[in-house]
């Protein structure tokens, strides 16, 4: 097939079809942003402590001693135990009188304690009710919060595998819309869970239909763009509009603080988008390699028209052959990727970079979200980082190679969380840390918007939402491990970020081996794949011949390695 974006040259890059078809896919990327870290409100747990019965005829005095006093920094009251309540009984009928101010006047006595067995009281000060606070997912039962976690991102890893075969194969568009619509479905259905176990059912469909329609709408973009606004959309419009949906997350919640609304209001934006469906086309690129020219053509002149320029007679050249029919060329799946030595290692590297970049996203978020302070002002400006990240890789994206940007926004998030163990062990200044913390979230979300750009880029028409969503794939898979990071930190404190940042600096390290993509036309077919790079001299033995089929010229190689050698 001739290169598509010669063919579709004519129409500009920047003309009224690419301005209205780059807003209206941005804004499909809202409900993405608005649904993906739900969790962190739903399964919010407030501040809480036993309940001590009304019938149990105690003053205040004698329910606030009731709950043993732990010191551990700081004095808080127990979350999971009181003391026995029929021995505070007695004591209170002995008329003993409490010192005012004095709560952990009952440890003196010796008395035993036991669970919550009425039950507990949570504070009301950020949220009415969560998940949480509704089922009692905490104590004995504090063990199903990260595995509800676990199996809202195992629902992204199946959606991302069910996805890109489904899209590679029935359209961009279908997966973009139906996504949406089933996203919200499912959210919606939150709200109406009678018990955990049907939470559980409902998050993990959630969780299948929250990533599809993002990742389809990201390559339904980079397909039909071309030139600048695909970069602009790539790394900034998308970027943006994900940012916006995440800054209303926090907002929606601090107007509706339970749990059950919230859900509803999560159905909000994939349903609004839904009647965009007849104003986005379905992509040209993908037509026109699966066969269906005249469906590819149609669209093409369709934003000629738009655009105000004469479309050619023939705008795709296999259309102008009528003596031959026009095959469809055959279906690619997940096994494409592994058939052939170039596409074989482009993929495990990709797949290796996008599962340690995910685990340091999620890492980062949800030990940030810890912070103190009200939840959903540190929500939003956590959100307000990602903007500022999101522009520079526009910058970088428009004038520098995709590897060496990569490799320079993750080496600086590595550095940035690696330092934040010294500044912790040495008692440095609160905002040193603090600093750090937001300089490594940079450079990790840097480096994750830059990521989609290189992988869509390095991805063949035929199999590019396949290679996207499998990527994802690996993307969940660390996503679900993020949830039990926080857990290491009962053997160190700063295990998770020494963890986070060894990943950090493993993805920048496996980058090295990719193919450069910059200002290079975006690929077709598996033939045209390029082979990996390895860590060797520019001027030893020569490369081994591809065995891909379609040789690539060995002068345009060997120049490049020696410039990327050098810097």
């Amino acid at each position: 097939m001739q290169d598509y974006d010669e063919a579709v040259s004519f129409l500009g890059t920047w003309g009224p079809f690419q301005k209205r078809l780059m807003l209206l896919l941005s804004l499909g990327g809202i409900p993405g942003g608005y649904n993906l870290l739900c969790n962190i409100f739903l399964l919010a747990t407030p501040s809480h402590h036993c309940r001590i019965p009304a019938h149990s005829n105690l003053s205040q005095e004698w329910i606030q001693a009731s709950i043993p006093v732990q010191v551990d920094g700081q004095p808080e009251r127990s979350s999971c135990s009181r003391y026995e309540l029929s021995l505070v009984q007695n004591l209170s009928a002995s008329g003993l009188q409490l010192p005012i101010g004095n709560l952990s006047v009952l440890e003196s006595y010796g008395l035993k304690q036991e669970s919550c067995e009425d039950g507990w009281i949570y504070s009301t000060e950020y949220y009415r009710s969560t998940v949480v606070t509704e089922f009692n997912l905490v104590c004995d039962n504090e063990w199903k919060k990260p595995l509800t976690s676990l199996v809202y991102f195992l629902g992204g890893l199946c959606g991302c595998l069910l996805s890109g075969p489904i899209s590679d194969r029935f359209g961009r568009k279908s997966v973009f819309f139906g996504g949406s619509a089933m996203l919200s479905i499912s959210t919606a259905a939150l709200a109406f869970a009678p018990s955990w176990p049907v939470f559980l059912a409902l998050f993990f469909l959630a969780g299948i239909n929250q990533i599809p329609s993002y990742l389809s709408g990201f390559v339904l973009g980079s397909e039909i763009l071309t030139g600048f606004p695909r970069v602009l959309f790539t790394n900034v419009g998308l970027n943006y509009a994900y940012v916006l949906g995440a800054i209303l997350l926090p907002t929606t919640g601090y107007f509706v603080r339970e749990w059950r609304y919230l859900s509803l209001f999560l159905a909000v934006p994939g349903l609004a988008y839904l009647p965009f469906w007849w104003l986005v086309p379905e992509s040209p690129r993908w037509l026109a390699s699966h066969g269906r020219l005249r469906e590819a053509e149609a669209v093409v002149r369709a934003a000629a028209r738009m655009n105000g320029v004469t479309a050619p007679d023939v705008i795709f050249l296999s259309a102008s052959v009528k003596k031959e029919p026009v095959q469809k060329e055959k279906s690619h799946g997940f096994l494409d990727m592994l058939r052939t030595r170039n596409i074989r290692n482009v993929s495990l590297i990709l797949w290796l970079v996008w599962f340690s970049v995910s685990v340091s996203y999620f890492g980062m978020q949800f030990n940030t979200s810890g912070l103190s302070g009200n939840p959903y002002l540190n929500y939003i400006m956590l959100s307000a980082v990602e903007l500022i990240a999101y522009t520079c890789s526009w910058v970088a994206a428009r004038g520098f190679p995709r590897r060496w940007s990569y490799i320079g926004f993750n080496l600086l998030g590595a550095l940035a969380i690696l330092l934040i163990q010294i500044t912790v062990s040495f008692k440095t200044h609160p905002l040193v840390t603090l600093t750090l913390v937001m300089l490594g979230r940079f450079g990790v979300l840097a480096g994750n918007a830059l990521l989609y750009v290189f992988t869509s880029e390095l991805s063949p028409t035929v199999i590019r939402n396949t290679m996207m969503s499998s990527s994802a794939t690996f993307s969940r898979l660390g996503s679900s491990i993020s949830p039990y990071l926080l857990q290491l930190a009962v053997f160190s404190p700063f295990l998770p970020w020494i963890i986070v940042g060894c990943l950090s600096l493993l993805s920048a390290l496996l980058c090295f081996l990719l193919p450069e993509t910059f200002k290079k036309p975006m690929l077709d077919s598996i033939q045209q794949m390029e082979p990996i790079r390895c860590f060797k001299c520019p001027w030893g033995a020569k490369p081994l011949p591809k065995d891909d089929g379609k040789l690539a010229t060995q002068d345009d190689n060997a120049p490049e390695v020696i410039c990327t050698t050098h810097l």
